[in-house]
């Protein structure tokens, strides 16, 4: 009787290290995958210190309709990226859905990343909210790419989303 429960526990221990050795791989797994995720978005991404945007809240542009520059201690961090807030319940939104607040192809130019595929700097004032996504546009020296932007958005747009999608690959 004894050798029986004996060989039982055994057995189950065996079960039991197995399912730990098992979810232990996939964690790791798990997070190596997310830091590699976070480390890419931070080498393709436009910042400053690792903050977005150059500072401005990423929830102004589709709740106030414009650019405001967030507060240095109103902050939020998504997947490597920290995010500047002018107000708390502006953090509090973007926490609820941080994808759908970051501006597109990485807060890079939009005209730039569909007319030649490159990452150019951009002015934060000048942007555009295109189906609920956030577009930003270099604007200097009276270059303003939000104008030939508007003069083939449809074109561009596509465009801009091929060359990102293999930018960040």
């Amino acid at each position: 009787m004894k050798s029986k429960m004996h060989e039982r526990k055994k057995s189950s221990y065996k079960l039991v290290s197995k399912k730990s050795l098992i979810y232990l791989l996939i964690s790791f797994i798990s997070l190596t995958t997310f830091a590699q995720n976070e480390t890419k978005r931070i080498a393709n991404f436009n910042l400053e210190s690792r903050i977005g945007i150059q500072g401005y809240d990423p929830v102004a542009y589709f709740k106030q309709g414009k650019a405001v520059k967030g507060k240095k201690d109103l902050t939020a961090a998504y997947e490597g990226v920290t995010y500047t807030f002018s107000m708390p319940v502006n953090k509090a939104i973007f926490l609820k859905n941080p994808s759908g607040y970051e501006p597109q192809f990485g807060g890079w130019c939009a005209y730039a990343m569909g007319d030649s595929g490159t990452k150019v700097e951009i002015n934060p004032q000048t942007f555009k909210i295109v189906d609920g996504k956030l577009y930003l546009f270099y604007n200097a020296y009276f270059n303003n790419t939000l104008k030939s932007w508007n003069k083939d958005e449809a074109n561009l747009k596509s465009k801009a989303e091929s060359n990102w999608k293999k930018t960040i690959k």
